[in-house]
């Protein structure tokens, strides 16, 4: 005979006071080291465990059900699965740099928005190890931004590992690096390529590089990332861009878009769309180049009555219609960077300026400077004027004076 086990309820009778039932409040220790977020409504941080709690009896919350609000980003707040920007977190910001006339100071306060929504949420950590090659170094800031399910706005804290550098100086040092190498290359050798680089042609004429291996790796989505987070902390913007390629990645349509022919990067098929470019007739070899490229993009071979349609078709397609999926990414990465509302609103700030309008930043001109080291084999030198221990000390006063003295309102030349 099988017996049946009864369930038992176990009562524990505290012997001198009655046990504390109530939830804890928001301020309570025990919430101390667990992931926070910012009610939309309130304004007010609170754990992710009482969050959805507080919700619902918040005034004035209209509570919506999601079929994927059980996805909680450990390090954000509430995101949807594709990241995309979610419209409703605008709806709380103080509407001021839409109106400001100042363009710059529209941007000034679009950031502090974005950074009082976000000011409770987990540091971004950076670092980076000096004492690393430069290939190591740059394997880790393509990690950092490869990195999926992250806050880019929530604050963020820079570490120089082998300097002893600490403040806003190691922070622009970071963006810069970030910025240098976006722009002028990566020396990780990414698809057999020597030198990666991420943009190619002529200064002020830059466009994405056409590289499937880049675009498979979604390293424009890593650049849209760097672009938008480094335009968020104050860091420095991408000059250069195609003012065609910048017009249609910020929604502007092809048609409409001004295309030079020196916004094609490739000198052999920039060279053979020029050539529709004349009224001179086409040579035999001339035409038969400037076929061999039509047919390769399906487009008509050339004739007298479609010279100048084809010569637009060409080079919008050299230039844009080559870069969709390039285009796609980097704006990606630009909403998931949370600045692609001010874009959207504010079409005069200079969020790509021209090479002469690039400000000349502390880290331009300390890059070029080739700093005295404390292990050079002239230190040996018994006429040296100077020990090495000044020589360092001298060095060290001549950066903390080009980072914080030198008036840097001045453009590039």
């Amino acid at each position: 005979m099988n017996k049946v086990r009864e369930s038992s309820v176990l009562y524990i009778a505290p012997l001198q006071e009655e046990l504390d039932t109530a939830p804890l409040p928001p301020s309570s220790e025990s919430f101390r080291d667990m992931p926070k977020a910012v009610c939309k409504q309130c304004k007010k941080s609170f754990p992710l465990q009482i969050l959805t709690n507080h919700i619902k009896t918040c005034s004035d919350v209209v509570v919506v059900e999601d079929e994927n609000q059980d996805e909680i980003n450990n390090t954000t707040e509430l995101s949807c699965l594709d990241n995309e920007v979610n419209d409703t977190e605008f709806s709380y910001m103080d509407n001021d740099w839409k109106t400001h006339p100042d363009p710059k100071m529209a941007a000034d306060l679009y950031r502090k928005e974005i950074f009082r929504l976000h000011e409770t949420g987990k540091p971004l950590l950076m670092c980076m190890d000096l004492r690393s090659g430069v290939e190591e170094q740059e394997r880790q800031l393509i990690n950092f931004y490869k990195q999926r399910h992250v806050e880019w706005a929530c604050p963020v804290k820079c570490q120089l590992q082998g300097d002893a550098a600490v403040g806003d100086g190691v922070t622009r040092h970071f963006f810069f690096t970030v910025l240098e190498k976006l722009k002028y290359g990566f020396s990780l050798n990414l698809g057999n390529t020597g030198v990666t680089c991420l943009f190619e042609g002529e200064p002020d004429h830059l466009v994405p590089s056409s590289s499937q291996f880049l675009i498979e790796s979604d390293l424009f989505l890593v650049a849209g990332r760097m672009l938008g987070h480094s335009f968020l902390h104050g860091g420095p913007c991408f000059a250069g861009l195609s003012r065609a390629f910048v017009h249609v990645l910020l929604q502007g349509s092809e048609d409409t878009a001004t295309l030079q022919l020196e916004d094609c990067p490739d000198v052999d098929i920039r060279e053979t769309i020029d050539l529709l470019s004349g009224h001179s007739p086409l040579n035999e070899d001339q035409s038969s180049k400037v076929l061999e490229l039509c047919l390769s993009w399906d487009l008509p071979g050339p004739t007298e009555g479609n010279r100048r349609w084809l010569y637009e078709r060409l080079l919008s397609h050299a230039v844009l219609g080559k870069r969709t999926r390039q285009i796609k990414q980097i704006r990606r990465g630009l909403k998931e960077t949370f600045v692609w509302n001010l874009l959207n609103e504010r079409k005069d700030v200079a969020f790509f300026p021209k090479e002469s309008e690039d400000s000349c930043t502390p880290e331009m001109l300390l890059s070029h400077i080739s700093w005295h080291r404390g292990d050079d084999e002239d230190d040996d030198d018994d006429d040296d004027e100077y020990s090495p221990d000044i020589k360092e000390r001298i060095t060290g006063y001549l950066k903390q004076f080009i980072e914080t003295d030198v008036c840097w309102d001045t453009k590039t030349q």
